[in-house]
């Protein structure tokens, strides 16, 4: 049965699960920021995206250990994680290979998955350590979906709804896409210009139906904003070494936005079917620990 927990600085309020080793809620003064699910348009909140980020190309490739079988995003988000530790701010999960994760990824590993809560900032921590005997090659990301609006006032009059909403950057830059097929691989050509010279993007469900999935490269300091233009509640998210940001909402409008750091991509279009090719793929040495943070404050 899967364990929850819950830890809190006085300030936020988490909610985390063992299965999956993921956020069930994010609270703050008695405001959820974090999507609850919905099966009408997605039913999960804030999975954890390893081996692999996004598609691999028919669902399969070759690396130097045999062949790779994933589904988008691999499998964290579907196994039961060790409780390592716990306490009343944090709270650290576990999971390593087994036999039935070497049958579709024949590497050892350990990932660990780590959160605590202070200043009223939640820090996700990724820890993936090599526990084999060869090169271990990974993507590693998050995927935590936010409500938008954030605020419980919804259908009060002048209260912010999803199209009021934008992305704040820490300062003007070409805003860019890097263009994505609605089979979920990314497609030859340039990346999309979304804003030039800019340190918002407004958001709109039209604009979700047109990108499908945004990802961006190069993000300025790393931090992205989540809020009303004119200002009011929403979510700051810092992901110091990750090197895309896909940003997500389903269709049938949506009442959400994923905010999604990542270590690796989809396959292109064209992908070579080599395992270690894929995008973004990092690469941990036989006894080397690879370490990510995420810092999602929400206000």
């Amino acid at each position: 049965m899967p364990r929850t927990t819950t830890i809190s600085d006085g300030t936020l309020t988490v909610g985390l699960s063992s299965a999956g080793a993921q956020p069930m809620g994010i609270s703050r003064d008695g405001i959820e920021c974090l999507w609850q699910g919905d099966a009408r348009w997605w039913p999960r909140r804030a999975p954890i995206l390893f081996p692999t980020v996004g598609l691999l190309r028919d669902g399969r490739a070759m690396s130097a250990e045999g062949e790779v079988t994933l589904g988008r995003h691999g499998f964290a988000r579907d196994h039961e994680f060790e409780v390592a530790s716990e306490g009343p701010s944090s709270v650290l999960y576990r999971l390593a290979s087994s036999d039935a994760t070497r049958a579709v990824y024949p590497f050892d590993f350990v990932l660990e998955v780590g959160y605590a809560v202070a200043s009223g900032a939640l820090v996700q921590r990724f820890a993936v350590e090599n526990t084999g005997v060869v090169p271990l090659p990974f993507s590693v990301g998050a995927h935590p979906a936010f409500n938008v609006p954030c605020a419980p006032a919804q259908g009060e009059e002048g209260a912010p709804e999803f199209d009021d909403y934008v992305l704040r950057f820490a300062r003007p830059w070409t805003i860019e896409s890097l263009p994505i097929g609605a089979d979920g691989l990314y497609v030859p050509g340039g990346p999309v210009r979304l804003a030039e010279d800019a340190d918002v993007l407004p958001l709109s469900h039209e604009l979700f139906d047109e990108q499908l999935t945004i990802t961006l490269q190069g993000v300025p300091d790393d931090v992205v904003t989540l809020m009303p233009a004119r200002g009011g509640h929403g979510v700051e998210v810092r992901f110091d070494g990750f090197g895309f940001l896909g940003v997500w909402s389903a269709e049938g409008h949506a009442p959400f936005v994923a905010i999604e750091p990542w270590c690796g991509r989809a396959d292109d279009a064209d992908a070579s079917g080599v395992f270690e090719d894929k995008p973004g793929m990092l690469v941990a040495a036989p006894g080397e620990r690879v370490e990510r943070e995420i810092r999602i404050r929400p206000f």
